[in-house]
């Protein structure tokens, strides 16, 4: 028997939602000549390639004079075109005394050399025994800790906070402690956390796939891992005293500045065993989509012009033993339903109210049957759920109190399909009045756009702000490691300039979809100076304002200072990534940032010669003992 549980269809926008898309530049005004976008910074963390094409999600509406919305058009210059110069040492680094710009050389200078970073905690332990455990913390606050941390608690990172705002820059907090723990140790932790008494129990019943199976020898995730902080599972009270160390970054955050936001991460909240197993169970259950519109000789079209015929859909399932009225899945009467789906109608049969181990099954292409989707999904499976979603529900109530926005980071890819829909769920719940929760998306994923265009349109149909935070990514080398030895799909673009015209397509997505309803919101969390002109061309053609607060951007603490305080200075709303905690526990963070700046370094000689232009400038105009006033 063909058993799903249903709930009511999402209603449907209608197919003038494609028209308004296309032809909404009759009400936008461009303000520049629409120019190709260069991509020479290997900043981030994927190499290059030849010719990718940009797509916009807007194209131009024949017969519409000025209506260059898109790539295509080209429209003239007015007095109210907004830019910003990148180059202005002085206004870069205003908020900077030359002690700081000096700190900066030296800290960018020496997480260039390879043997330093990759002798780091060595060199760390070493200093520890030749200088104290004190005079260790005083050095560290004058070279590593200061530059890319605020400093130890909530009280002491204010001052940083506070300067950086009337600089015009907001803060994103990141309590970044993590726990110290052997790489044996975080083996067994994932192992012991990532199967479920069940599958213990179980006897040549394992139908997880490879990807969503715990691996020993990738149990310890903090390798392969650039600036993300990282979660072991230990019980039910370690996620609680995690919400609590979250509910006291909210409340620093509400405390220390206006409209800032405070970062969480759902592997601290909850047992990753569930993670995997949701993530599973959306991936297959979109993919029986995809097979069946690919029955339906609709394969290879965009994610969102898929459409299943349901009678069609209803014979081929018959053949393979299903029964029942499969209209019903999706309408109460046949007489109201079009007769045809997309994915955010199919993805609407799952639920997180609903009981999942009920819910869904499958086709077994090769024995010609339907079977369960995931026989392991208990009641087990559906409390750690529950659970999750009760600390996510605490801390949102408790960001609303204190006028702070979260930030849920993004994750592996084994697990980021669970933490996007429970995030997800979240915002349907959260934004509706207004942006409370950002969803994040890594753009070197070969889904990005799609998981982007999915979660625009539902929001449309459904009426709550899109939120969204685009970055390249953290997981890569991790990830494509784990694809190859356990022999699925590297889930990872294949170079630099694929991941770099994925970004901006998924960004020019979202600004077209502010453009038509000034209902989404996105958050640019880049240091690629190309990106954020991008970006500011792309306002400057759709009419997007500073001021309207639906374009933010975001780098790291002591990062790209000459991209984000011009920009904060110009009236964009720009924030920094701000990371705090004790010196000793926020170790583990600096050492693989450490790594990350080394690669990054490399392939950022600008803000180094920025830096000694300013130093020099200051010594020639007598300012070295400039102190920033605000």
């Amino acid at each position: 028997m063909f058993h799903v549980k249903t709930v009511p269809a999402l209603t449907r926008a209608g197919a003038d939602i494609a028209f308004k898309r296309v032809c909404s530049s009759r009400r936008l005004r461009s303000t520049v000549t629409s120019t190709s976008v260069t991509q020479t910074e290997p900043q981030d963390d994927v190499s290059s390639r030849g010719g990718a094409r940009h797509d916009s999600a807007r194209s131009e509406c024949p017969g519409q004079p000025g209506s260059g919305g898109g790539r295509g058009g080209t429209t003239t210059a007015t007095a109210n075109e907004i830019s910003v110069d990148f180059d202005q040492t002085r206004e870069a680094y205003k908020s900077k005394d030359s002690l700081e710009l000096l700190r900066s050389l030296v800290v960018f200078k020496l997480c260039s050399y390879d043997f330093l970073v990759d002798k780091n905690k060595e060199i760390m332990d070493l200093g520890k025994k030749i200088m104290g455990q004190k005079g260790f913390n005083q050095f560290m606050k004058m070279t590593f800790y200061g530059q890319f941390v605020a400093g130890e608690d909530h009280m002491a990172i204010r001052p940083l906070i506070q300067k950086n705002q009337a600089f015009g820059v907001g803060s994103v907090l990141d309590y970044s402690v993590e726990e110290d723990i052997t790489q044996k140790e975080a083996e067994q932790k994932e192992m012991d956390s990532c199967v479920s008494t069940a599958e213990k129990e179980s006897i040549g019943g394992d139908h997880r796939e490879k990807k969503y199976k715990a691996h020993k020898q990738f149990g310890d995730h903090r390798e392969g891992v650039t600036g993300a902080r990282t979660y072991f599972y230990a019980d039910e009270a370690k996620c609680d005293q995690h919400m609590e160390t979250f509910i006291k970054c909210i409340k620093a955050s509400g405390g220390s500045s206006m409209d800032g936001f405070s970062a969480v991460k759902m592997t601290a909240l909850g047992r990753p065993q569930f993670l995997l197993q949701f993530s599973e169970v959306l991936v297959k259950w979109q993919r029986f989509f995809s097979f069946l519109a690919s029955q339906q000789g609709k394969d290879g079209m965009e994610a969102l012009e898929q459409r299943l015929e349901l009678k069609q859909m209803q014979e081929f399932l018959t053949k393979l033993g299903a029964k029942g009225d499969f209209y019903d899945w999706f309408s109460g009467r046949k007489e109201e339903s079009s007769g045809t789906i997309d994915m955010l109608d199919w993805n609407s049969l799952i639920d997180h109210r609903t009981n999942i181990s009920d819910l869904l099954v499958i086709p077994n292409v090769e024995l010609g049957e339907l079977e369960p989707l995931l026989e392991m999904f208990t009641i087990e499976e559906e409390n750690q759920m529950k659970r999750i979603l009760q600390r996510m529900d605490v801390l949102v109530k408790h960001a609303m109190e204190n006028g702070v926005r979260l930030m849920v980071d993004a994750e592996q890819t084994y697990l980021q399909p669970a933490i996007s829909r429970l995030t997800l769920e979240m915002q349907r719940t959260y934004n509706k009045e207004k942006p409370v929760i950002f969803n994040t998306y890594q753009c070197y994923l070969k889904e990005a756009y799609d998981s982007v265009t999915m979660d625009v349109e539902l929001s449309r149909r459904e009426g709550w702000h899109f939120a969204a935070k685009l970055v390249r990514g953290a997981y890569m080398y991790q990830e494509r490691e784990r694809a190859k030895e356990n022999g699925y799909e590297d889930p990872i673009n294949p170079d630099y300039e694929t991941t770099n015209w994925m970004y901006h397509r998924c960004l020019d997505y979202v600004l077209d979809e502010i453009a038509l309803n000034r209902n989404a919101n996105v958050m640019v969390a880049s240091h690629n100076e190309d990106t954020v002109k991008h970006t500011l061309k792309r306002m400057n053609e759709l009419g997007l304002l500073p001021t309207e607060n639906k374009v933010y951007f975001g780098q790291l603490l002591g990062m790209c200072d000459q991209i984000s305080f011009p920009l904060g200075q110009a009236g964009f709303p720009v924030y920094k990534y701000v990371p705090y905690g004790p010196v000793n526990e926020v170790m583990p963070y600096l050492s693989r940032r450490a790594q990350e700046n080394r690669g990054f370094m490399k392939g950022a000689q600008k803000e180094r010669e920025l830096l000694w232009q300013e130093l020099k400038r200051r010594v020639a105009s007598g300012e070295l003992l400039y102190r920033p006033a605000y």
